[in-house]
């Protein structure tokens, strides 16, 4: 294990606006729009777990891994917990599309626009992000079972890829940059006046929060973290040492990054993550058994770090220590695939359950963090890529 730490130092006041994000998704068809053919759902599906497939997406309760659902939608497409209950954003090349989890179909809500990004949910808002136009959407996630729910829009001087997390008073953070380059934040108060701004962080992308309403967002060269009304910069310890990806848990003030420090590889299969402890502007790096990939991060009910590994297993990391505690076996071994689009094993936790997809065997796992044991598995007719669900609480 390397315990490589660098003290942060506080930077920078100003003002202007921005972004970044995760990167949207191809087309729906017909049906999908009117919840699609094949087996439907309609009913009340419990604690609904989501899938996407070549073709289509597949709704399964949570609980059994009974299959509910099998609903046709073209091309690749994103998914996201809505924020509430019930709902899950469907990122399609027509922009945000909420879908019915326990029902398992489409409603008529969307957020229409080019390249939709990022989706955010914290302090009871969710935010959505859309990269070709710049827009950022906010409202309350418990609304959405009434239709189109009050919405806050706000829009950023130009449009690329970026994301926005709406604040308990109300502010915003949100990333700056262009279409060729993003490299900073910067603080919106609650009437969208800028605060704050940071741009020493080349290569911007990814967000979470973490206990304390910190917020980190990763750069190529370490992280920024905002907390109490000030912008602080945590330096990798490497001279290239990308963080993008990120797992926060409101349980811990340790965020969970991937770490990448091959500048010049055309995909780096990194064996080491990043833990950002957030109070004292600390990094550290811990080794891991395996490599990893996007798809591979999560946070445990208490707050511990948990990452999928090529080797099949849930790593489970003390988050505070960087002791790796246990390794869960899952699936066999795996490799990541060139293309990021392409399908690859993932992982989404929900309470004490983990569920874990295993492309190759064409199968949906859930695991039971507790005692370490498969308690359920699906066998699915086509080969999972993204993985998703409701969440009950953020």
């Amino acid at each position: 294990m390397q315990l490589n730490v660098r003290k942060g130092r506080v930077v920078a006041v100003s003002a202007s606006a921005a972004l970044l994000a995760v990167v949207g998704a191809c087309g729906t068809d017909d049906q999908a729009a009117e919840g699609g053919g094949g087996q439907q759902g309609g009913g009340n599906i419990a604690d609904p777990v989501m899938v996407t497939y070549d073709g289509g997406m597949y709704v399964l309760d949570g609980n059994t891994l009974e299959v509910q659902a099998d609903v046709p939608i073209e091309g690749f497409n994103r998914l996201n917990p809505a924020g509430d209950d019930r709902h899950v954003f469907v990122s399609t090349s027509e922009g945000f599309e909420l879908f019915d989890a326990v029902a398992g179909e489409m409603t008529d809500v969307s957020f229409p626009g080019a390249e939709p990004g990022h989706v955010v949910r914290h302090a009871d808002r969710t935010v959505l992000f859309t990269d070709g136009t710049g827009q950022v959407r906010s409202f309350d996630p418990h609304d959405l079972g009434e239709g189109m729910p009050e919405v806050e829009e706000y829009t950023a001087e130009e449009p690329h890829h970026g994301v926005a997390v709406e604040l308990e008073n109300g502010g915003m953070v949100v990333t700056l940059g262009n279409e060729e380059e993003a490299n900073g934040i910067a603080v919106l108060d609650e009437n969208r006046e800028e605060v704050l701004r940071e741009e020493d962080c080349p290569g911007v992308h990814g967000e979470s929060a973490a206990q304390g309403e910190a917020i980190a967002v990763g750069c190529e060269d370490g992280v920024l973290i905002y907390k109490d009304g000030e912008i602080t910069k945590v330096d990798s310890p490497t001279e290239y040492g990308r963080i993008g990806n990120q797992a926060g848990s409101p349980e811990s003030p340790i965020v969970l990054g991937d770490y990448k420090k091959d500048e010049d590889a055309e995909l780096e299969r990194p064996t080491e993550i990043a833990l950002v402890d957030t109070e004292n502007a600390e990094l550290q790096r811990v080794d891991l058994p395996a490599s990893y990939t996007f798809r591979s991060l999560a946070r445990g009910p208490e707050g511990e770090a948990l990452v999928l590994g090529t080797d099949g297993k849930i790593h489970v990391i003390d988050e505070r220590s960087g002791e790796l505690t246990d390794s869960i076996d899952v699936i066999g071994e795996w490799s990541e695939p060139m293309e990021w689009q392409e399908p690859r094993p993932a992982i989404f936790v929900r309470g004490e359950t983990a569920y874990v997809s295993d492309p190759e065997q064409q199968q949906l796992h859930a695991v039971d963090l507790g005692s370490g044991e498969v308690t359920q598995t699906a066998d699915l007719e086509n080969a999972p890529n993204e993985l998703s669900g409701v969440v009950h609480e953020h």
